[in-house]
């Protein structure tokens, strides 16, 4: 038998960091392991449609940094902040701590993450739509962004069928045993009529060479670790904050990414995988007919006795 290992965990402390950074002994340590639990849980039952990818939890002394990865800040921020207030109001509920940063972050390239790639393709098998279109969809989608290989699984009883199977398709390479490897890994689960289907997502985005890249940063964290503030991340970002923060003044310029539109939650939001190009639609679409006439017209043969 075969056995699997999540590739993010393979490759903790090689090429992949912590979700949660923190350090507590004995009961500290259930304590805040349970809060994390239920913070990613509020956040991600509070946010169905925003598409959040992950949610990183960092700790220091007294301070409580919660940053929140998705690919429309403008849902989580809601108009003029109001949502993003009332997110940092229920995580106070939850964790009993004032000095709270919640911090919005955008993704840039949502094609190229996993975890938004395996939402997709279950909100199109929730829709009914056919789980081999809903699958080459992602991968032609993942290539064109620019990654160097995807593979795409379901499992389940796919299609309505009576017995449950797994299939996938795969296009590139998916190096899963190399450790610099840049993999990717998302899951994600369809809720249909009959039953659940699981959807899992390796998206191979080329080789990390962490090892003076990765001491200097862990120099940089400890040092920052040492004085009471939290580590943060490694590289500049683009990042949204609400709630907690002081006002600027009205002579400094505010960045873009920072002010909610009013228009942010009303306006329909796109996709993260998006239909193909025709020619493909075309070649699916014939697919389903061919399967679908081959399904209505194979029938089981009846034995009968002889009727007299």
């Amino acid at each position: 038998m075969g056995q699997k290992v999540n590739p993010y965990g393979f490759r903790l402390g090689i090429t992949t960091d912590w979700k949660s950074r923190w350090f507590a002994e004995d009961k500290e340590y259930r304590e805040s392991l349970i809060e994390d639990w239920k913070i990613r849980d509020y956040l991600r039952r509070q946010l169905p449609h925003a598409a959040v990818s992950r949610v990183e939890i960092e700790r220091t002394r007294d301070r409580l940094r919660v940053d929140v990865y998705t690919a429309r800040p403008g849902i989580v921020i809601g108009r003029r902040g109001a949502e993003a207030d009332r997110l940092r109001a229920g995580l106070l509920v939850i964790t009993g701590n004032p000095k709270i940063h919640f911090n919005i972050q955008e993704i840039k390239q949502p094609e190229l993450d996993a975890n938004l790639i395996a939402q997709g393709v279950a909100d199109q098998l929730t829709g009914r739509v056919s789980f081999r279109r809903a699958m080459k969809r992602a991968v032609q989608t993942a290539m064109k962004a620019g990654a160097q290989g995807i593979k795409v699984q379901c499992a389940g009883r796919l299609g309505g069928a009576e017995m449950a199977r797994r299939e996938w398709y795969r296009e590139g390479r998916v190096p899963l045993h190399t450790l610099r490897a840049d993999i990717d890994y998302g899951l994600a689960e369809a809720r249909t009529t009959f039953g659940r289907i699981g959807v899992k997502v390796w998206i191979y985005k080329g080789d990390i060479l962490p090892y003076k890249s990765a001491a200097e940063d862990k120099i940089s964290k400890e040092a920052a670790m040492a004085v009471g503030e939290t580590a943060g991340q490694a590289r500049p970002r683009r990042v949204i904050s609400a709630g907690g923060g002081r006002r600027r003044p009205d002579a400094e310029p505010v960045p873009v990414e920072a002010v909610a539109s009013d228009d942010a939650t009303e306006a329909a939001p796109a996709p993260v995988v998006k239909e193909a190009d025709p020619e493909l639609e075309r070649l699916l679409a014939e697919e389903e007919e061919i399967e679908r006439r081959t399904r209505q017209h194979h029938e089981a043969p009846h034995f009968r006795g002889d009727e007299d």
